[in-house]
């Protein structure tokens, strides 16, 4: 059979090219499978590379919001006054919450009660660590924002505590223990600034100088613990017949002085007399001891008696020696007539 050879030959070529394909075949769905594997691989990192961002957006808004809370309650807790700090809070609030308005009511407030009972209103209690300190009213909050208020109310509670101490301690720093009335120092430097007032306004002003007549005699006499009870008793009639405006001071020893803002030499004289007359009208209480206490009162004007504080002191101690010189119990202006 001579076309043997030829059909065996045909035969071998058409299975090498049938095993030529299949082997070519599996190759390319191998490669197919790689490359969805590939694919599958590449698509699942990009799905956690999107959420690991979007992680990091909200770390980066969440962190953002606890600097913007924390910039916030910095500058609420550095006010030294409680309208400073309402005024920040409402400020900061108005920057990252929506609202439509927001009232500080003083722990005694009668008026909160209306306010809690409106569906508008959401009321925040001020407490600090022993009491409660006011309350915050808030309209038109939404739920996701009452959050930021609470943590905000709680930083204004903390404002409002530091504000108080801040208030007690200077009260301390320029208040005589004793007296009641403030510190020689303070009484000084208001005195200053009350001078360069009535310069710049082209107004008057005086000056008291009052001592305790015969306090000598009562601490020889009492003993010191009474010359205080008499020194405690006179500060607190003199702080009873006091302006607000006034600034009342220990000068030293028995001697206190006033300074009468906006006060000409008329304003002084009715001022003295109110102090002298409730001195002269008292019964200062001493342990079992009852005593009849008289002070003497000097005083200056600005700016006839003189233009600084020294000079005005000055004057008001020469009519303060006038009135000891005419019997003490009375008022002397510096031109050395009792009136």
């Amino acid at each position: 059979m001579p076309y043997l050879p030829i059909i065996l030959l045909i035969t071998y070529i058409i299975a090498i090219r049938l095993i030529a394909g299949k082997i070519v075949l599996q190759s390319e769905e191998k490669e197919h499978e790689e490359v969805l594997k590939e694919e599958k691989v590449f698509q699942k990192l990009l799905k956690n590379q999107m959420i690991l961002y979007d992680e990091k957006m909200d770390l980066e808004a969440e962190a953002l919001k606890i600097f913007t809370l924390y910039e916030m309650t910095e500058a609420i807790t550095k006010s030294l006054t409680e309208d400073a700090a309402f005024t920040i809070l409402k400020e900061k609030l108005s920057e990252h919450v929506i609202y439509k308005s927001c009232y500080f009511f003083d722990p005694q407030s009668e008026d909160i009660k209306k306010y809690r009972k409106m569906d508008d209103f959401y009321v925040f209690v001020l407490r600090d660590k022993k009491s409660k300190t006011g309350y915050l009213a808030v309209e038109g909050l939404s739920e996701t924002d009452k959050e930021k208020v609470m943590i905000l109310g709680h930083q204004f509670a903390l404002a409002l505590r530091r504000v108080k101490l801040y208030k007690e301690i200077e009260k301390i720093a320029i208040t005589d223990s004793l007296t009641g009335v403030h510190t020689r120092r303070y009484a000084l430097e208001r005195f200053q600034e009350e001078i360069r007032r009535s310069l710049a306004h082209k107004i008057k002003m005086s000056f008291l100088m009052i001592d305790v007549d015969y306090f000598k005699k009562f601490n020889d006499k009492y003993g010191h613990l009474t010359g205080d009870k008499v020194l405690r008793s006179v500060g607190k009639i003199i702080r009873n017949n006091i302006r607000e405006i006034d600034i009342a001071g220990r000068y030293g020893g028995e001697e206190f002085c006033v300074v009468l803002p906006d006060t000409d030499s008329e304003g002084a004289k009715y001022a003295a007399e109110r102090i002298r007359s409730a001195a002269y009208v008292a019964v200062v209480q001493a342990y079992d001891t009852k005593l009849k206490v008289t002070v003497s009162i000097g005083v200056s004007t600005y700016p006839q008696d003189g233009k600084v504080h020294n000079d005005l002191i000055d004057k008001a101690d020469i009519a303060l020696y006038q009135a000891k010189k005419e019997g003490r119990n009375k008022v002397c202006f510096f031109d050395n007539k009792s009136k």
